[in-house]
Formats: C-alpha cells, sequence, structure tokens
C-alpha cells in the first residue's frame, strides 16, 4: 500500500498534478498499472506519477460512496474507509438544516465526507482533523467542489478546538486501530465519554456511531438512528437536542425509507416490543437489518399484520402480502422439516436447478448444504430455500420472492 506524504499530495495540486490526475482518469479501469507507471515516468517526476496512481485507483474505489463526485475529490486510504457515503452524508445534512443549524463544527472530519454536505446544504462548517494531510485533503476537497467558503479546514486535536460561534457539532470518531476495528464506545478516539460530554456544551449534538454499538451505551435523552444502504446496514448515529425526532429510527437507502418509535420529545422514550410467535403463514418477510438493530421489529409487525416464526427468530410471518420498503417478502410454497435427505428427495422431484439458501437460527453451511442437494435440474427453474427455526424446531421454507 502506498501512502501518499503532505509534499507529494501538494504536487497533485499543481498544474502539472492535475494534468496527470486527468490523464488518468480518461484511461480504463483494466489498464496495466505497470505499464501505464513506466510510460508516465518517461514524461513525470516519479514521485508525482506514484501518487497520481495512488490517487487515481482510491478515485475508482470511491465511486461505489461518492458516485461520480469521486472524479473531482481527493482521497487517502484511511480516509476513504472511514468516510461517510456521500447519500448518508446528505441525509444527515438535511437532519441538521430542518433542526435550523447555520453553523456546524465537524469533529475528526477526516477527508470531509459529512463537511461537503453540510456546506451543500448551506451550513457553514468548521472541520477539525489532528492529521495534516487528512486537512489537506479535506481543504482541496471543499474547493473542488466550489464549497471553500463555506469550509473553514482546521488542523488541531478536536479536545482542544473552540465551538464558539457554532450552534451545534457533529463527531465521527475513529474506530479503528492497528489491530482492525474497534468495537468498545469506550475505544473509540475520541472516547465515547467525550462524545457524550459534547451533548451538554452544544445542545444539538449529533455523532457517528458502528451500527453495534450497544444499546445500552446510548443515552437516554438522545436519538438512535440505523441506515442502511442497499440493504446494507452502513452505520448508526446519534441525535440530540433540536437534532432529535424519535427515540429509534431505522432509515433505509434508496428512498428515503423511515420507520421510527416514540417523538421528539426526549423525555418519552418508546420502549422495544417484540411480536408474538405463531404459526406458519403464506408470506415470509425478511427485515432490513436497519429495522433489527433499531429494535422496531414489533413495530414493523403492526404495519404488517404480522407475527414472529419463534421469539428468538427476526423472520416474520402474516397471512396476507403487504409491499413494505422495510422488508423483503417471499410466498411460502411448501413447508418442510429440516432433513438433508428428506430435502435432496424433494428437490429432485421438483427439479430445481438454482437455489438461494438462507438461514437464520440454523447452524449451518448453504453452500454444503447446496452440494448436498445435488441440484440437477434447468438453472432456470429456480427458488429460495430458508432454513431457520418455528417454534423451536428447525425447518426448511422453500418460497419465491415477491
Amino acid at each position: 500500500m502506498c501512502r501518499v506524504d503532505l509534499t507529494e499530495f501538494d504536487c497533485l495540486l499543481t498544474e502539472r498534478g492535475r494534468a496527470l490526475l486527468a490523464e488518468l482518469a480518461a484511461g480504463s479501469d483494466s489498464a496495466d498499472p505497470l505499464a501505464a507507471a513506466t510510460a508516465l515516468r518517461a514524461r513525470y517526476p516519479a514521485e508525482l506519477v506514484s501518487a497520481a496512481l495512488t490517487q487515481d485507483r482510491l478515485r475508482r474505489r470511491a465511486r461505489a460512496k461518492f458516485g461520480e463526485q469521486a472524479a473531482d475529490l481527493y482521497f487517502t486510504e484511511a480516509g476513504y474507509e472511514q468516510s461517510t457515503r456521500r447519500q448518508v452524508a446528505r441525509l444527515r445534512a438535511e437532519r441538521f438544516t430542518a433542526a435550523g443549524v447555520r453553523r456546524v463544527a465537524d469533529l475528526c472530519c477526516g477527508i470531509g465526507g459529512d463537511a461537503l454536505a453540510f456546506a451543500a446544504a448551506g451550513i457553514d462548517v468548521l472541520a477539525v482533523d489532528r492529521d495534516p494531510l487528512t486537512c489537506a485533503v479535506a481543504r482541496a476537497n471543499a474547493a473542488a467542489l466550489g464549497l471553500a467558503e463555506r469550509v473553514e479546514v482546521v488542523c488541531a486535536d478536536v479536545a482542544e478546538v473552540s465551538l464558539d460561534g457554532c450552534d451545534a457539532v457533529f463527531l465521527d470518531p475513529a474506530r479503528r486501530a492497528e489491530r482492525g476495528r474497534v468495537f468498545d464506545p469506550a475505544a473509540y478516539s475520541p472516547p465515547w465519554s467525550f462524545a457524550v460530554g459534547l451533548a451538554e456544551r452544544v445542545p444539538a449534538a449529533g455523532f457517528k456511531v458502528a451500527p453495534g454499538i450497544p444499546h445500552g451505551a446510548l443515552p437516554a435523552e438522545a436519538e438512535a438512528e440505523w441506515v442502511s444502504d442497499g440493504g446494507d446496514v452502513k452505520e448508526a448515529g446519534i441525535y440530540f437536542g433540536p437534532l432529535r425526532t424519535a427515540s429509534r429510527r431505522a432509515t433505509l437507502l434508496p428512498g428515503p425509507h423511515s420507520l421510527a418509535a416514540g417523538s421528539a420529545d426526549p423525555s418519552e422514550s418508546a420502549i422495544p416490543h417484540d411480536p408474538a410467535p405463531g404459526e406458519i403463514g403464506p408470506y415470509l418477510y425478511e427485515p432490513d437489518g436497519a429495522v433489527i438493530r433499531a429494535r422496531l421489529l414489533g413495530d414493523l409487525a403492526d404495519l404488517l399484520d404480522a407475527r414472529t416464526l419463534d421469539p428468538t427468530i427476526a423472520y416474520l410471518t402474516s397471512d396476507k402480502h403487504t409491499d413494505t420498503p422495510y422488508a423483503a417478502g417471499y410466498e411460502i410454497t411448501d413447508v418442510l422439516p429440516f432433513n438433508v435427505k428428506k430435502l435432496r428427495a424433494f428437490v429432485a422431484e421438483r427439479g430445481y436447478g438454482t437455489l438461494t439458501i438462507k438461514k437464520r437460527g440454523a447452524d449451518i453451511d448453504p453452500e454444503a448444504l447446496r452440494r448436498q442437494l445435488k441440484l440437477g435440474g434447468p438453472k432456470t427453474n429456480a427458488a429460495t430455500l430458508i432454513v431457520t427455526r418455528h417454534l423451536g424446531r428447525h425447518v426448511a421454507l422453500v418460497a419465491h420472492a415477491l
């Protein structure tokens, strides 16, 4: 992995550096990097070529998070990994705008993913990070999008920076260490205790945390929002004061679609309720991970007039089909006891050639099970096999996605 230093990054901002980046951007994703580097070094300094190739590689990767905007932005390896997806940052900026925020302190701003979204929404930003290279990248990104007048980048320790003039604060603490991801909020940098203290200093406070944060660590007066994008839970946001709109919320992108419990009043917290288990109906729902993390399974069951298969399983079943963005829906055609030998005979009888195998509450390897079932039918004859528990016993549900 090639790490660009501050001097090399500054070279990328020169006219020659921009020209080289534009040349690389016009090339193909499949181009031979070694051959490209060799050819470019005949016309550009080796250090500039190395920095530009790293930047071009990061920009291509960043399309997944930033879309077409990635072609104009600058990244570091760590900055890209930890940055907020563009659509998630835009969603957060809308929350701050709706709360009337005029100037926000974006602490641990990284390369500026959230700062850019705040500024694009019309909010002035004090963007703070302690790494000089990261600050240079954030500054360059604000300039690249024409937002430099709204984004003031300061290289400082977030624990020491003045928040005077800011009517809101946003913190995205580092959740990675030398050994990988950090899951304990007390081990964040800065730690969770610092984040909660910020909410006492600036009433409109918001934090980005890992989606697996323990519910016991969440202050009762805050709103916790879990956000998924394309079915993958990306983060949780914790919001205080005028930024709070409910007690718990699951928001799904694209959309957005939002399911919430409780109110904006911090004195009213919605207690999670679990749906009752019952018999398997003709329809099955697989709730989005954000709904499960937000403990909104009971609220979704109420919307769908549904019940659970088992008290320990996050599948819902109903006697009627209801379209919903909060869960994937299936029509169940067969309910079988989970027995590999009987399933193999069933699959052969139906002539299935393709099976999508899902599991929840069952200790199986889907790929190993697929081999054991010995699919022999045409690939177009497809179904979904769901191995789970119903009222304490393992079952296999054959279904078709709706």
